[in-house]
C-alpha cells in the first residue's frame, strides 16, 4: 500500500508543478511525471527495466499517431484562402471579444478568410493598425474536433521578413522559411500584453518603424496565402515534406521525427 500511496504523491506533485505559468517549474513537473512512471513500473514489478520502459512510454507515445495519422495524410501544397463566414459564437464563443479588444487597441478589422480541407480548417480574421503598420489576427484551427485558436501580430519590413509575434500554443509542424522571424508567448497572455511583446520584439531585433513596410489591407489575404506557400516550399527544400502528385504533399521520415521532436520541446517545454 505505501508503494501506491508513494505513486499517488509523485502523479499529484508533478501535476501541480505543470499547472504554474513558472517555466521551470513547469519542467520540473514534466521531468516529475517521467520519474513517477519510472517509479511505478520499478516499485510494482522489482524491475527497473520495466520502469525505464514506463518512463520512456510518455517520449514514445506520439509515434502511434505519427505513423496511422501523420504518415497517411496528404495536404495540398497550394491552400487557396477565400473568404469565410466567421464560425457561430457556439463553435468560437471568444472571437466577438477578441475582436472588440483589438479595435479597441486601434485595430481596424480587414477580412474573414480561410481555408478547409478534408477535417482540417482554418478561420482568420484580419486586420490592421496604420499608425503602426502592424498587422494583426485572430486564428482558429479545427483539426478531427479539436480545435483551438491563437493570435498573431506582424510587421514587414522592406527587405521581405515577415516579424510575428504569436502565443500559438504547440511548437509548429514544420520548419519557418528564413523570411519568416517569430517570437513566441505564453498563451495566458491578453491582447496588449501581446501587442507590448511585439513592440519589444522588434526593437530588440533592430527593426525600426522607418523599416516596417506599410500593409495595402486588400492585399492582406494575398500576402498571408504566399507565406503559407512559401513556408512549404521551404519544409519541401529542407526534406520534412515530399512531393507527391496532383499538387498534393506529404511528410518524410525526416518530418516526422522532426514533428516527434516538437512534441519533446513542448512536453519539457525547451521552446
Amino acid at each position: 500500500m505505501s508503494n501506491f500511496l508513494f505513486i499517488f504523491a509523485g502523479v499529484l506533485m508533478s501535476m501541480g508543478l505543470r499547472s504554474f505559468a513558472n517555466p521551470v517549474l513547469f519542467k520540473l513537473g514534466s521531468l516529475g511525471i517521467l520519474g513517477t512512471s519510472f517509479l511505478a513500473g520499478y516499485l510494482l514489478t522489482g524491475r527497473w527495466e520495466i520502469g525505464a520502459a514506463c518512463g520512456l512510454a510518455w517520449l514514445l507515445l506520439p509515434w502511434l499517431e505519427i505513423l496511422t495519422r501523420v504518415r497517411e495524410t496528404r495536404l495540398p501544397r497550394v491552400k487557396p484562402l477565400r473568404h469565410q463566414v466567421p464560425p457561430s459564437n457556439d463553435i468560437f464563443p471568444d472571437l466577438a471579444s477578441l475582436t472588440e479588444e483589438l479595435e479597441e487597441e486601434g485595430f481596424n478589422q480587414v477580412e474573414d478568410a480561410g481555408w478547409n480541407w478534408e477535417d482540417d480548417r482554418q478561420f482568420f480574421r484580419l486586420f490592421y493598425k496604420s499608425d503602426e503598420r502592424l498587422q494583426a489576427s485572430i486564428c482558429l484551427v479545427d483539426q478531427n474536433d479539436f480545435a483551438f485558436y491563437y493570435l498573431s501580430f506582424s510587421s514587414r519590413s522592406h527587405d521581405g521578413t515577415a516579424w510575428t509575434t504569436w502565443n500559438y500554443p504547440f511548437s509548429y509542424s514544420m520548419k519557418f522559411s528564413p523570411q519568416f522571424r517569430t517570437n513566441r508567448l505564453r498563451g495566458d497572455l491578453g491582447v496588449l500584453e501581446l501587442i507590448e511583446g511585439h513592440r519589444k520584439f522588434l526593437a530588440k531585433s533592430g527593426v525600426s518603424a522607418e523599416s516596417v513596410l506599410p500593409a495595402k489591407p486588400e492585399e492582406m489575404q494575398i500576402d498571408l496565402q504566399k507565406d503559407m506557400e512559401k513556408q512549404i516550399d521551404h519544409n519541401l527544400a529542407v526534406g520534412l515534406l515530399l512531393p507527391e502528385e496532383e499538387g498534393m504533399v506529404r511528410y518524410s521520415w525526416r518530418g516526422m521525427f522532426f514533428i516527434w521532436g516538437q512534441f519533446l520541446r513542448d512536453f519539457l517545454r525547451f521552446s
